[in-house]
């Protein structure tokens, strides 16, 4: 492995220059080609994900297909003005001259894609990449082995290694690929993972993109339209069977609407999946990827219920098929392990406040979060919300859909995430911004040396001047 890694290495080194003097007409035709494959073998596709985690086939076209289809029109529809350079105007001080921004492709970059959404978050960064002009080695998740297998036929059949490789395989391989040069590391993954791609990445300071995570809080306000919001956050939290990273991590109910938003959440449940041990023959809810996370799963709920936490919907756990059912816990406090850690699973602690600065006086304690999402009819409030806590993105009135707004930034602050994605967001980040500057006059002269009088009386001027 190491050295077919060394060798296509070695081939999309040499192609460099090729890939960025290509016209976007060629970056063009290679996108459509990802679109008429993933379009031709969907239903390879669901098989694949059904395999890794019983994703149901709605869900692979909401999450997965659409996505990306999304994403390649979006490119195919800009990359040609976005390849042109960028006029810019000049400052008085530089009369004469005249300056542009190019933006040219970084070069080779990585791309290590997360299990979860293993074909979107795999694809589309490489989306960004191909628009952009650069070569790309692309590390599947392993945990999604079916997944990546679908992916690897995908690419290799459409692209010539010295473009776009991908390498299967575990964390040896993801390991060997960081310790080589690479212009630009995307990663997704976990905040933990992310600062060791970090790490390696500062050894030959290579710029990243850390696509991770962290516990994304659902507000609630007692204005909030109950039935339509528990609808929301429902769907946004066991999308998935709750592997999303934006999800909703855990819930605050203003004390005021507390029960009668339960009970919705109650009824939601129910109308989406069935009741109780009926939810198993649903086939409309997925599984936890494999039994570690299961059992880290089943792990945060038993610590939460040791601590007082209660099961208020929910709770059944079966190991074998790796099922935990949508589970509601309450009476949920700061302390509880299920707070510190990001749950990535269909639990959803409770928690009730009374005044909105309780909220952002915790927030404001904890990491910030990849999401933050508030159900309220109150402007007032959500200004608030919005105005005294830091998010990577923040969404009034419904859960997950930012991900899918072609003109907005996707990322985290810090500890969820460095640099954005999506739409301009994703090429920018592919790209280098040169700035290109013509001199057409020699008006600097008069300020070169010998600094003679009237020089150090122009040059006083033109500091009152500016």
């Amino acid at each position: 492995m190491e050295q077919q890694i060394n060798e296509t290495y070695a081939l999309q080194k040499a192609s460099l220059q090729r890939l960025k003097n290509a016209s976007a007409a060629s970056r063009i035709e290679k996108l459509r080609s990802i679109e008429t494959y993933m379009l031709a073998h969907k239903q390879d596709l669901f098989d694949a994900l059904y395999a890794d985690f019983k994703k149901p086939s709605s869900e692979v076209i909401i999450a997965e297909l659409l996505g990306v289809k999304k994403e390649i029109n979006y490119m195919i529809k800009h990359v040609k003005s976005w390849m042109k350079p960028q006029k810019v105007g000049t400052p008085l001080m530089l009369l004469g001259t005249q300056g542009h921004i190019q933006l040219e492709p970084k070069g080779m970059c990585l791309i290590i894609a997360p299990w979860n959404y293993p074909f979107n978050l795999a694809i589309n960064p490489l989306v960004h990449a191909i628009a952009a002009g650069n070569a790309v080695i692309l590390k599947p998740s392993e945990l999604s082995e079916h997944t990546s297998a679908f992916i690897k036929k995908m690419l290799t059949s459409l692209f010539d290694p010295s473009e776009v490789a991908v390498f299967e395989g575990d964390a040896s391989v993801a390991s060997y690929l960081l310790e080589q040069k690479f212009d630009h590391i995307f990663f997704t993954g976990s905040p933990m993972i992310g600062k060791k791609v970090m790490e390696a990445a500062a050894k030959h300071l290579c710029s990243v993109t850390l696509e991770l995570g962290g516990k994304s809080p659902a507000i609630v306000d007692e204005s909030a339209d109950i039935v339509a919001s528990a609808q929301k956050i429902a769907w946004g939290k066991f999308l998935n069977n709750g592997q999303t990273c934006i999800a909703p991590d855990y819930l605050y109910i203003h004390e005021k609407v507390n029960f009668q938003f339960l009970q919705a959440l109650e009824q939601t449940i129910a109308n989406f999946y069935g009741v109780g041990k009926d939810i198993a023959g649903s086939k409309d809810y997925a599984r936890i990827v494999n039994k570690r996370h299961f059992a880290r799963i089943k792990s945060l709920v038993d610590d939460a219920i040791l601590q007082g936490a209660k099961v208020l919907t929910g709770g059944e756990f079966d190991e074998a098929t790796c099922f935990i059912s949508p589970t509601i816990l309450i009476n949920c406090t700061h302390d509880m392990q299920i707070m510190q850690e990001e749950i990535f699973g269909p639990i959803l602690p409770v928690m009730t406040f009374k005044h909105e600065a309780d909220i952002t006086r915790y927030l404001s304690q904890e990491e910030k979060p990849l999401a933050l999402y508030v159900f309220s009819q109150n402007k007032v409030f959500s200004d608030f919300i919005v105005q005294n806590t830091s998010s990577g993105s923040c969404l009034i009135n419904d859960c997950l859909i930012q991900f899918g707004h072609d003109e907005l930034p996707f990322g985290g602050v810090n500890n969820s995430g460095i640099g954005k994605s999506g739409g301009k967001f994703g090429f920018l980040e592919f790209s280098h911004a040169k700035s290109v500057l013509v001199q057409r006059t020699n008006l600097l002269r008069y300020f070169y040396p010998p600094y003679t009088m009237k020089t150090k009386w122009l040059i006083e001027q033109v500091l009152k001047w500016f």
